[in-house]
C-alpha cells in the first residue's frame, strides 16, 4: 500500500475533522475493550529493517479480566514468549532479552483522552486484512519526538489486525499483520509453553535507585513509569533501568557503573528501535548512560545527554 505523508493527514480535510476525531476516538476505545475482553488465536508476520518473521499467538481473557498470552516464532530459531497479565513469565532464544518488557499491540492498553495530547487521531477508510473487513486509524504525532501509528481495526471484534509504525516522512520502520485470526478462545495446551521456555523474573528496584538519577528534559508528554533491575544493554551487569512512556511510545533509560571499563559512546538504529549511550562523569566514577525504545534517534540523544546524577 502507499502511504500517506503526515503532512497531508494534518492539511487535509479540515472540515470534517471534527466528526473524524470522534469517530477515531470511538475505534480507540474499541480497540482497548477488545484487548480487556476477547480472547483469539492465529498468526501474523512481523516486519522490521527489511526482516521478516512469522509468528504463532495464542491469548486468553477469563471472565474476570486475567490474561494468558503465548508467542512462538513459527520460522527461523525457536523462541517462544508466554505473559500472564501482560508480565512475561517465561521466555527463550532472542525474546528471553528483547520481549521482557516490550509488547506487541495484542497487550496494549491506550488512554484515548490522554493520546489526543500528542497525537492526532485520524480515520482513514476502509481495508481488508486476513480476510477481515476493518476500519483503518492514524495516530499522527503532534510533534518530532514520537513516531506515527496507522492501526486496521477489525471491524467485528476491534482487534488489531495490523499496525504499522512510521517516520515523520510516512516510511516505514516496523510492520506488524495478522495473515490469520480466530476470535475463539485457544485450548488450555495451546496456552502451556514448552520445556524450553526459561522462567523470566523482573525485580523491582529499590525506591533510592530511582532517585539517584534524573533527567534535566524529557520529550513532552513523557513521564517515569517504572524502575526495575534488569541486564544491562552492554555487560551482563544488572543495572537500575528507568521505564518512560507517553502513554504509547516508552523508552529505558540504563545508567551502568563502569568501574575502569573501556567503552566506546554508541549512536545506532534498527528499525524504529534506537540505542544511544554516552559517558557521564560523576563523583563516584563514570557512567555510561544507555537510551533504548522507539523514539526518532535525535529524541534518545536529548534524553542521554539530560541525564544527571541526584544531588542529595
Amino acid at each position: 500500500m502507499r502511504f500517506i505523508p503526515f503532512s497531508v493527514l494534518l492539511l487535509g480535510g479540515s472540515l470534517a475533522l471534527p466528526a473524524l476525531a470522534d469517530d477515531a476516538q470511538a475505534w480507540l476505545q474499541r480497540l482497548v475493550d477488545a484487548e480487556r475482553s476477547q480472547s483469539f488465536q492465529g498468526a501474523f508476520v512481523y516486519e522490521r529493517n527489511g526482516s521478516f518473521s512469522t509468528h504463532g499467538i495464542w491469548h486468553q481473557v477469563e471472565s474476570g479480566g486475567a490474561s494468558r498470552e503465548r508467542l512462538l516464532q513459527l520460522d527461523g530459531s525457536a523462541q517462544e514468549v508466554l505473559r500472564v497479565d501482560g508480565r512475561v513469565q517465561c521466555a527463550s532464544g532472542a525474546l528471553a532479552d528483547q520481549l521482557v518488557d516490550s509488547q506487541l499491540w495484542p497487550a496494549r492498553e491506550l488512554n484515548a483522552e490522554q493520546l489526543n495530547k500528542w497525537y492526532e487521531l485520524r480515520m482513514l477508510g476502509d481495508s481488508r486484512i486476513a480476510g477481515r473487513a476493518a476500519k483503518v486509524l492514524a495516530l499522527v504525532p503532534r510533534d518530532q519526538h514520537r513516531y506515527g501509528i496507522e492501526l486496521h481495526l477489525d471491524q467485528q471484534s476491534g482487534l488489531p489486525l495490523k499496525s504499522l509504525l512510521l517516520n515523520d516522512k510516512g516510511h516505514l520502520l516496523e510492520r506488524f499483520q495478522f495473515t490469520e485470526l480466530d476470535t475463539a478462545a485457544p485450548s488450555a495446551a495451546e496456552l502451556e509453553p514448552s520445556a524450553g521456555c526459561t522462567p523470566v523474573r523482573l525485580q523491582e528496584a529499590q525506591a533510592a535507585a530511582a532517585e539517584t538519577w534524573r533527567s534535566d528534559w524529557l520529550p513532552p508528554g513523557f513521564s517515569l513509569s517504572s524502575v526495575t533491575q534488569r541486564r544491562s544493554p552492554a555487560s551482563n551487569e544488572s543495572v537500575a533501568c528507568q521505564v518512560y512512556g507517553d502513554g504509547l511510545a516508552r523508552f529505558s533509560v540504563f545508567m551502568e557503573p563502569l568501574r575502569g571499563a573501556a567503552v566506546e559512546d554508541v549512536r545506532t538504529q534498527l528499525g524504529p528501535t534506537v540505542a544511544v549511550s554516552r559517558r557521564l562523569k560523576t563523583s563516584d566514577g563514570d557512567v555510561m548512560v544507555t537510551v533504548v525504545g522507539e523514539i526518532p534517534l535525535g529524541t534518545a540523544e536529548r534524553v542521554a545527554l539530560s541525564m544527571r546524577a541526584a544531588t542529595p
